[in-house]
């Protein structure tokens, strides 16, 4: 999310189950109060292109077939190149006229409260850095590529324009009422590692795994996560993994269903997640629809058992 240390890893990063945060700020706040700032995009130098053509025309040899149709139809439709960091303003332009969503500028991670005004203004915050060329699969902090190419082209849905912008106005409620937990985690298994059930097959929506090479191999063809249909409490309850591959990804039958996540009223479901306890990340429960039961094999062999 673009306001969690979310990592872009590789397969041997360290893993470890983190609680569910958006992340803390880790510089100090920029002149402006919103933490916005200048993309200045005429800064960018060719090195910065090439590493965003490097990372894009590896994306685009992966995700036919396994990128949703909506994120291909964003994708399709937003002014971003292969050879070039898209323009902020550019694309905000395009946006608007679709959605009413615009594309901000920030230095990196974001206070919590800050991340959730933008999105409730159908502001995104996205990072105006672009990693470095021996940084290409981790990263510690979400830039421009994970931010546009990850998460814009799905901004141009109208179901997930909504469903983000409601996101942003549950999680200042959330704030307030001391669950923000479980909410992001919410997010986390949806707009950044989701997946929903298209044409009789799993796609990616999730930004998180869009954006990654490794992730979007891993989350669609390996044998080792659990692939779970969707359950809002259920979710509500599971922590995840922010420094390496995820252990399970919960499944949407169709991106209808971001209508209803808009729409409805978490309370009860916060209540209902707190009795019934967290989970880990890995864990299935007698009440889960599991459409593939992982192996587990990864993390195990990770965890050196």
């Amino acid at each position: 999310m673009a306001a969690a240390a979310r990592p872009l890893r590789e397969a041997g990063a360290a893993a470890s189950p983190a609680p569910a945060k958006h992340g803390l700020a880790g510089n100090q706040p920029p002149e402006r109060p919103d933490w916005t700032i200048a993309q200045d995009w005429a800064r960018y130098s060719a090195a910065d292109h090439a590493i965003w053509q490097t990372l894009f025309e590896r994306q685009s040899r992966l995700l036919p077939g396994r990128a949703c149709a909506a994120f291909v139809q964003g994708m399709r439709e937003l002014p971003i190149r292969h050879d070039q960091i898209p323009d902020f303003e550019r694309l905000s332009e395009v946006l608007m006229r679709r959605t009413g969503w615009q594309v901000v500028a920030v230095p990196g991670l974001v206070p919590d409260a800050v991340f959730f005004e933008h999105l409730a203004n159908r502001r995104f915050p996205a990072g105006q850095f672009i990693r470095r060329a021996d940084q290409l699969d981790y990263l510690e902090e979400p830039d421009v590529f994970h931010d546009v190419f990850g998460h814009v082209p799905m901004l141009m849905n109208p179901l997930m324009a909504d469903y983000i912008q409601a996101y942003g106005r549950g999680g200042l409620h959330a704030q307030r009422l001391g669950v923000l937990d479980q909410l992001a985690r919410v997010y986390w298994y949806t707009v950044e590692f989701g997946l929903v059930r298209e044409d009789g097959a799993l796609r990616i929506y999730g930004a998180g795994i869009v954006s990654s090479a490794t992730e979007t191999r891993f989350a669609l063809d390996d044998a080792s996560p659990h692939r779970i249909a969707f359950d809002l409490s259920r979710v509500m309850r599971t922590r995840y993994r922010i420094d390496d591959f995820q252990e399970s990804y919960f499944v949407l039958d169709s991106l209808d269903a971001l209508l209803e996540l808009a729409r409805i009223d978490f309370a009860p479901h916060y209540a209902e997640a707190a009795a019934a306890g967290e989970l880990e990340p890995g864990a299935l429960t007698p009440g889960d629809t599991v459409l593939q039961a992982g192996t587990g094999a990864y993390h195990r062999a990770r965890r050196g058992g």
